[in-house]
Parts: C-alpha cells; structure tokens; sequence
C-alpha cells in the first residue's frame, strides 16, 4: 500500500492555492493541510465558499493559521512529516502595497522566511513559492525573461524579489530546492474580486463605474487558471530534472490591452460606465513574459483563448452570484 504523501499549500481559501488544491486532492495518494487566515483583503464569503469545496474531501484538513506566527507553524511541521510545500501565502495588491507596506514585509517576507526555515528544520525537500511579474517593474524590453535585471516599482515587487533571494540562499546552504513561481496576471474562475477583470464585470452587474486607469493603454499577459495549475503540476512531476533553485515565468506571452478586454466586454455583455483616468501611482505599463525557459522543461504547452478565458469567467461570476 502506497504511504500518502503530506502536502501543505498555504493560502490554501485564495485563487490559486484554492485553485491547486483541487487538482491535488483528485490525486487520492495526496493528503494536504491548508494554511490560511481567511483575512478580510477582498470578499471572505468568496474564500469561504472555496473552504467549504475543498472540505468535502476527506484528504484535506485546514489550519487557520497565520505563517508570520513562527510558533504555530512549528507545531503543525512538529506534528507531520511533510514532503512537499506550496507556499501561495501572500498579501496580494500593488496598490494595496503602497499605503499598507507593512503588511507586505509581515505577511511576504517574514512568512516565508518561516516557512523555509521549518522547511530546513524539518528536511522538506521542495518548495514551491509564488513571485511575481512585478518583480521586473517598468521594463522597457519585451517579453521579460528570468534572467532580466529586476527593478520593482512597489512594495508588493520588492516582497517577492526578497523571497527569490532568501529562496536561493535556503537552496544554496541547505539543499532545500526552491522553485519561484512568477506568475503573471492570472484569471479565471474564482478569481480574485479585486483583478481588472472581475472588477469591469463586477461593474456592470452591480451599476458602478468601472476606472479605467492610463485611459486603457496597460499591456497585461492574462494567463488562465486552468493553464497556470496544469504547469505546477507538470513542474512538480519534472521536478528531478530542474536545478535546487530555479525561476520560471508563468505567463502565455501574448499581451492583452486593457482597451481590447473592454471591447471583448461589450460585445458579450454590453456597455459599462467607465471612466478613463491617468496612470495611477505604482502601476506598470507594460507586462509580459517570455516562457521559452518554461517550455524547455516541460516541452509544448497549450493555452487558453483569452476570449475563451473571458467567457469562462463571466459564465462563472453570473452562476455564483445568481445572475440569470
């Protein structure tokens, strides 16, 4: 009989770890305990809703913990022999960052570096970790690669720039590989309420005005749920093949402007109030990757039409409100 494996993904009730831990729990030889605070950041009834899915299996067990909190981490790590870590645990939000940047270096810095140092403690061999696009801040060359100075504009950037270098030196000194995870603008279902798209379709539905910054002309690499789980699981499954520390961009590289989301918008929905303003303080223009290193692990990757993404999302957001 094969042993389960202990798998902990921390914000395991956000996007993404949510998102994950679905995928895993299919996979009955995964047993995973979720961290996560359930804070107030964006709707918590959204996060509850996700909790309550993933409790409905019984290779799930949830910690509501916070990860800056060393002591109530230990003993979880005490109680559990865990094989692998997916740490999604993050505060999230550019501009969030710029009047709360505190709550970046708590929440961003100060967790991970709890979770690596457990990791060390307890011989975890591998972690996962989410970075960001923003870590590049307002390059001026596209797609951006991996190995491209990094420059971040905001405290939310400058966060996971500093979990890319505690992870290379956890990986360096210790062993622990460390694989970042620099997701790009990720959406789909269940998505976070405060992302462009959620916030132009939430707009319409509700009758509020829907602020369009730079009058439109931002540059985003939407990338689709769906396809950003399917690379984790492949990269988790190539994962003897990938150097003790390594980056990956997580992007489909085909740039999407905001202008074309709102013309996609309003052929399938109608019109929206939008107001067009100015570049607003700590956004980036232009956002983009190249995957190339991505593809050269794991081989040809599909992606999702964004349209198709669009569509899915919006068929979502009317069939968890109850928008007929």
């Amino acid at each position: 009989m094969n042993k389960k494996k202990n798998v902990i993904v921390t914000g395991c009730c956000g996007f993404i770890g949510f998102s994950l831990s679905q995928k895993l729990l299919n996979n009955k030889d995964i047993q995973i305990i979720g961290l996560d605070t359930v804070n107030d950041y964006y709707d918590v009834n959204l996060k509850k809703q996700r909790l309550k899915l993933l409790k409905q299996n019984k290779n799930f067990q949830f910690k509501k913990v916070d990860i800056k909190k060393y002591d109530y981490l230990e003993k979880i790590f005490n109680k559990n022999k865990i094989d692998i870590i997916y740490n999604f645990a993050a505060q999230a939000g550019v501009q969030y960052s710029i009047k709360n940047p505190k709550k970046y270096m708590d929440s961003n810095c100060t967790g991970f570096f709890n979770i690596l140092e457990l990791a060390r403690k307890n011989e975890v061999k591998i972690i996962f970790y989410a970075s960001s696009s923003s870590v590049y801040g307002d390059s001026k060359k596209f797609p951006v690669k991996e190995n491209f100075d990094l420059n971040p504009k905001n405290f939310y950037g400058f966060s996971k720039k500093a979990n890319e270098e505690m992870a290379e030196i956890y990986s360096r000194y210790y062993g622990i590989k460390t694989i970042g995870l620099r997701f790009f603008t990720v959406f789909g279902p269940w998505g976070r309420p405060d992302l462009v798209i959620n916030k132009l379709i939430e707009s319409y539905f509700k009758n509020r005005i829907f602020y369009l910054n730079n009058f439109g002309k931002h540059m985003r690499d939407f990338t689709y749920i769906d396809d950003v789980i399917n690379i984790i699981l492949k990269l988790s499954k190539n994962n003897k093949v990938i150097k003790n520390y390594e980056i990956f961009n997580i992007c489909g590289s085909q740039p999407i402007s905001l202008l074309y989301l709102v013309k996609l918008f309003k052929k399938n929905v109608g019109k929206s109030q939008i107001i067009k303003r100015v570049f607003q303080k700590g956004d980036i223009l232009k956002s983009y990757g190249s995957n190339k290193k991505l593809k050269k692990v794991l081989g040809k990757l599909k992606f999702t039409n964004f349209d198709d993404g669009f569509v899915n999302t919006l068929n979502w957001y009317k069939k968890y409100n109850k928008i007929k």
